[in-house]
């Protein structure tokens, strides 16, 4: 049993692509979709109709798990009481706006309604993986090699999961934990498909394999053009829903997370959203600074 395990595609049909042909040509049998297929790329529909058409191409099927952004949008479009109310009026969440009229345009947004927070994966004689966006908990807590030792014991349930699986961080992790009673934990972290934060623009998933000597892993990177997704910034219309589309846009330009930290910064410093508070945080963050923000934006 070979699976795929994929995440963060953030409506970005040509990064999908590239790593569904490579998963194939890797020989997977299955595909997870580890959350966060929609929102931030101009190709949230593209994205969730390729991922449901899919399951022919995969013997063992096509299983998703729910993400933050695929909630987001349902809450958004509800006008949810989940959400600060002065979200809707604020142009800064202008491409979220635009991402869910799409998706609801083509009867789509409610499509990750069932999406479980978690997925067990079991294999004869392997311990168990648990597989979530971000965790069982909280679809926005990541996990990685800088998780607490005490949150992995909790999140592998006494050692009932000798894995753990998360994305959400948009950059991959594989590190092995030693718990009390000698037991240890692998946590692995699928990195994006669609917005890598690493430097490295190239998608990335994993690749999980059953073998008798027990789960073997992969994490893989996938060149892509991405000449095609950032014109269609432009030409599909969500660049003119303002800031937030910009900012969506440079992230795949720089390979690095921008949005988390400059709303981490908005918040601390009490500032609006805007073009001016963008440039003032640019220059403050220059480029070559951003990689020793990002640890602090983790849990």
């Amino acid at each position: 049993m070979r699976l795929a395990v994929l995440a963060d595609i953030h409506g970005n049909a040509d990064a999908l692509r590239a790593v569904l042909h490579d998963a194939r040509a890797q020989g997977a049998d299955g595909l997870i979709v580890n959350g966060d297929v929609v929102n931030r790329g101009p190709d949230s529909v593209e994205a969730l109709e390729t991922l449901l058409n899919l399951p022919a191409a995969f013997p063992l099927g096509v299983r998703f798990t729910l993400g933050n952004h695929d909630d987001l949008l349902r809450l958004w479009q509800a006008r949810s009481n989940l959400l600060p109310a002065d979200w809707f009026s604020d142009p800064f969440w202008g491409a979220t706006a635009w991402s869910a009229e799409q998706l609801e345009r083509v009867g789509l947004l409610h499509t990750p309604a069932d999406w479980p927070m978690s997925l067990t994966l079991s294999a004869p004689g392997l311990p168990d993986v648990l597989v979530s966006h971000g965790t069982p908990d909280e679809y926005r807590e990541g996990i990685s090699e800088r998780t607490e030792p005490q949150r992995v014991a909790e999140l592998s349930d006494g050692g009932r999961y000798g894995v753990l699986i998360g994305s959400h961080i948009h950059r991959q992790a594989d590190a092995v934990f030693e718990l009390a009673g000698g037991q240890s934990v692998r946590v692995l972290n699928t990195g994006a498909v669609g917005a890598p934060a690493d430097g490295d623009p190239r998608a990335g998933y994993l690749l999980l394999t059953a073998t008798l000597s027990g789960w073997q892993t992969i994490l893989r990177r996938v060149t892509y053009d991405r000449a095609g997704i950032l014109r269609r910034f432009e030409t599909s219309g969500l660049l003119r829903m303002g800031l937030s589309a910009e900012i969506f846009r440079d992230e795949i330009v720089t390979a690095r997370s921008l949005y988390t930290p400059y709303w981490t910064w908005t918040e601390a410093e009490q500032m609006p959203r805007t073009a001016a508070t963008w440039a003032a945080f640019l220059r403050q963050h220059p480029a070559d600074d951003l990689r020793p923000v990002l640890p602090k934006l983790e849990r």
